[in-house]
């Protein structure tokens, strides 16, 4: 029995990815193979130990959309389609991602995720880490029968994850232009996961190989363009959406774009000035002990303002360059559906 619901499995697939009669059979068949993937994931997060296995199913348990491992399965289409092969992949992708963020939580000392305490909140800090450790194994595991050259992609992958997490706890240096750091922080730990799920699809299933660098190319850009997003959607109110208090990476001095605009902003824009002011003065309370509710109203200024128009427009562009990066694919169902997934990521709530 699967663990997705029919109602649960719908929602896990972008709402305005399939359109037509067509797109209905097709979405159908990648909720099926979504299900299938879902449950090895399931299946991969027992371990040896009731500690354990509670941890490492606690996030996968609160829900997510699943995109990477979506991705694994339409690229796969290139070729000769979802197989068992693809479904370990995918399930090995979506554990990396997933052990990703007990990591980022602890670091980040979020409060929540996807609607609930965050795993170190749960536990500890010790139980997050070493549970995300026990998620990295296993994605390893799943990897390590798949050839040479899908563990060489993973070991990549891996290392520009902690690349990307180690160059954003430090912040830009001398000489580094910081728009441009944060662009490759998040190239890093956001794009080469889900660029690296798209090409798992096309390695993993005979799929010609010419099509292995446009789907890396557009992976990499729409992770890029989903991040962007998740910093538009961290200042929005509405929690049920996020699953997160608005504004939380702001109280956390977490950089996101807003921010970094409304610094380029405050030059030359006294309002903007102060509204960063206040901002920067209100995280130093934070860190001092102060309530975080201390920035609410600066939160909603912020989410008012400009920056975040500017922000959801480069997500946008990103979004836009993803789809050219595929025009030399073949024209079917396949390039039409990474089409939709694209516009649907820049236009999600959640």
């Amino acid at each position: 029995m699967s663990r997705i619901s029919e109602d649960t499995s719908t929602q896990m697939l972008p709402a305005n990815l399939f359109r037509g009669v067509r797109d209905k059979v097709h979405v159908r068949r990648l909720q099926k193979q979504l299900e299938r993937v879902e449950d090895l994931i399931f299946e991969n997060l027992n371990f040896a130990s009731p500690i354990a296995d509670t941890t490492a199913k606690y996030l996968a348990a609160a829900g997510g959309k699943r995109v990477r491992p979506l991705l694994t399965l339409l690229t796969s289409e290139l070729g000769d389609g979802p197989s068992e092969l693809i479904r370990n992949a995918a399930a090995s992708i979506e554990l990396t991602h997933l052990a990703s963020l007990y990591h980022d939580d602890v670091m980040d000392e979020a409060t929540l995720r996807r609607g609930v305490p965050a795993v170190h909140k749960t536990w500890s800090n010790s139980v997050a880490i070493l549970a995300g450790d026990l998620l990295f194994a296993r994605a390893s595991s799943l990897i390590s029968g798949m050839g040479e050259e899908a563990i060489l992609l993973q070991t990549a992958t891996f290392e520009r994850l902690c690349l990307g997490q180690l160059h954003e706890t430090i912040g830009p240096q001398a000489g580094d232009e910081p728009l441009q750091h944060y662009m490759q922080v998040l190239a890093d730990k956001t794009g080469a996961l889900i660029a690296s799920a798209a090409q798992m699809g096309v390695l993993l299933s005979g799929a010609p190989r010419e099509y292995a660098d446009p789907v890396t190319i557009y992976g990499e850009k729409i992770g890029v363009a989903f991040q962007l997003v998740d910093d538009v959607l961290d200042l929005s109110d509405d929690k049920q959406q996020t699953g997160k208090t608005a504004g939380t990476d702001i109280r956390a001095g977490v950089a996101t774009l807003p921010m970094l605009l409304l610094r380029e902003h405050a030059i030359n824009d006294s309002a903007a000035a102060d509204l960063l002011r206040r901002i920067d003065e209100g995280v130093q309370m934070i860190e001092g002990g102060a309530d975080p509710s201390i920035l609410d109203v600066e939160v909603q200024e912020l989410y008012a303002h400009e920056v975040t128009q500017e922000t959801q427009a480069t997500a946008k562009r990103w979004a836009d360059d993803a789809v050219y990066s595929i025009s030399s694919l073949p024209d079917t169902i396949v390039k039409d559906s990474l089409t939709a997934l694209a516009e649907s990521i820049v236009n999600r709530e959640g």
